[in-house]
């Protein structure tokens, strides 16, 4: 077996062994394992059911990541994306009424777009075409919509009449909860501790534990307050029949509404633009991490990672998930030397081994959840810091796209007024050569989809 994986993996040729590459496969999945709770919570949601919606986690991130692992042979992760998921919820079934089951047909619609464009040269087109102001300010932007969907969710954020938003009454279990587990976990994190926010979110799980036998977490199940002790600890997964296939049943409402079809068509190419820049951009930097990268910053076999990436899509959307993407924590085992599929098939071995813990992920409470959510919308500002922010025509449009998304509670309202305004601030400084062709169309479009569902 040893001679088998070091030939297949090429362990010996990438500098690695075989001990080194299972402990990176333990890491990453203890630094990305957060996913199968949070994800559970948001598309619940979205009116999804929670156990199917686990499952499909569960086995969405397996088929990815295996398939990053034989397609590509790198110790990179694959798993529904944050950001991803809070569009899928809170923006398109929540925010603009889409059913469900046809926002999973669009994601089903953006997987197979993505796999031909991961076998032509458009997707690289496409990409270069985006001005970096944009591209940084799509991260930040979806980081602080997460950031404030966590807060809304822990009740740390609630509605108000006069002010449209402010603080949730700290005498309450649930926000003040939330935010002791968002300081442990960054002082997890500042201190380096692996797994820092899986950590986070079982030490803010078991302090409900502790208040709910206290009597200061009140359980009410009509206002969503739900024990927090699992009836046991592992279990046979939950039935994934609610939401296999449920996708097909969308693609039968799309031309069953005004506007209908183009509408279905913008959240598909949202989904895609979306999913193509977090992709490339986590290669790009998991493999600039990894020294992976030749002379010209290319990275072997990228093609077939997109390709991964892209099959797991379609394959989430048939099973009843958000799109999959590559995680960026698969830098933790980076870290550890991980540089080999083998790296990635140990993360999809314990994805696969987590479908029998069910009762423990799925007991865990939005206000737990809400403290990976916090922190990780914090750490996608971190791009913006390789901008200069002295230009006002890049500033602007920044600004713009980033303070949208959590204000309109919409990452495609974002995206428009973004792309928008930065065309029109770079047309009136009389830059057009810096405005592609591409970002003509999108600007156009995006103002005639906002018109037209006006």
């Amino acid at each position: 077996m040893t001679a088998f994986l070091n030939k297949f993996f090429k362990l010996e040729e990438k500098g690695t062994t075989i001990k080194t590459e299972v402990l990176a496969g333990i890491t990453t999945f203890a630094t990305m394992a957060y996913i199968l709770a949070v994800n559970a919570n948001i598309l619940s949601a979205a009116g999804l059911d929670q156990g199917a919606v686990f499952v499909a986690t569960a086995i969405a991130s397996v088929v990815g990541t295996v398939a990053m692992a034989l397609l590509a042979n790198l110790p990179f992760a694959v798993a529904p994306g944050m950001g991803l998921n809070a569009f899928f919820a809170y923006t398109v079934v929540i925010g603009m009424g889409f059913s469900p089951q046809l926002a999973l047909a669009a994601i089903f619609t953006e997987g197979i777009l993505f796999i031909i464009l991961s076998k032509s040269g458009i997707r690289t087109a496409l990409f270069n075409s985006i001005p970096m102001t944009l591209k940084y300010a799509v991260g930040a932007g979806i980081g602080l919509f997460i950031l404030f969907i966590g807060l809304k969710n822990a009740g740390v954020v609630i509605a108000d009449g006069a002010t449209f938003v402010t603080m949730g009454s700290l005498k309450n279990a649930a926000p003040a909860l939330c935010l002791i587990g968002v300081v442990f976990t960054i002082i997890l994190m500042l201190k380096k501790v692996k797994g820092a926010l899986l950590i986070g979110i079982v030490a803010t799980w078991l302090l409900g534990i502790m208040a709910q036998l206290f009597g200061w977490y009140q359980v009410d199940v009509t206002s969503g307050a739900y024990d927090l002790v699992p009836n046991s600890f592992i279990d046979l997964p939950p039935s994934l029949a609610p939401t296999w296939l449920l996708f097909i049943e969308g693609f039968k409402e799309v031309f069953n509404t005004a506007n209908g079809f183009f509408t279905f068509l913008s959240v598909t190419l949202t989904f895609l633009f979306i999913d193509i820049f977090d992709t490339v951009g986590t290669l790009a930097g998991l493999a600039s991490k990894a020294k992976m990268l030749d002379a010209q910053g290319r990275l072997e076999k990228s093609d077939e990672a997109l390709l991964a990436d892209a099959l797991s899509t379609s394959l989430g959307a048939a099973l009843g998930t958000s799109t999959t993407t590559t995680y960026i924590e698969s830098a933790s085992g980076v870290q550890e030397g991980g540089r080999t599929g083998l790296t990635a098939m140990v993360v999809a071995g314990f994805f696969a081994i987590s479908l029998f813990f069910a009762p423990i992920f799925l007991t865990i409470p939005a206000f737990a959840t809400a403290t990976a959510l916090v922190v990780v919308g914090v750490l996608m500002l971190e791009p913006i810091g390789n901008l200069k922010l002295d230009s006002l025509e890049d500033l602007i449009p920044l600004g713009i796209t980033i303070v949208t998304m959590p204000l309109f509670f919409s990452i495609s309202h974002g995206l428009a007024f973004g792309f928008i305004s930065y065309v029109v601030v770079k047309a009136a400084a009389g830059k057009f050569k810096d405005i592609s062709i591409l970002m003509w169309i999108l600007a156009i479009l995006f103002l005639l989809q906002m018109v037209l569902a006006g």
